[in-house]
């Protein structure tokens, strides 16, 4: 029983790692987008950093869990 608990650990945990990377990856290109957008447009400059944000947000709550989930 503990044995299969541990597996099930473990594919949660590369399943969080792959999550946040891809979670990073969206952050950068729209960070980056951001600033290549802010001396032509603001709005999509806005647009861009705003769903940046939310992605970095939603990183932050992955980083959490995994914290949680480690200490458990």
């Amino acid at each position: 029983m503990q044995l299969q608990y541990f597996k099930v650990k473990l594919i949660r945990m590369t399943d969080l790692q792959d999550k946040k990377e891809s979670l990073r990856q969206e952050y950068l290109k729209f960070l980056e987008d951001a600033y290549n957008w802010s001396q032509s447009d603001s709005a999509l400059s806005d647009f861009s950093e705003f769903h940046a944000l939310q992605l970095l947000d939603e990183l932050n709550r992955l980083e959490f869990l995994e914290r949680e989930f480690i200490l458990n």
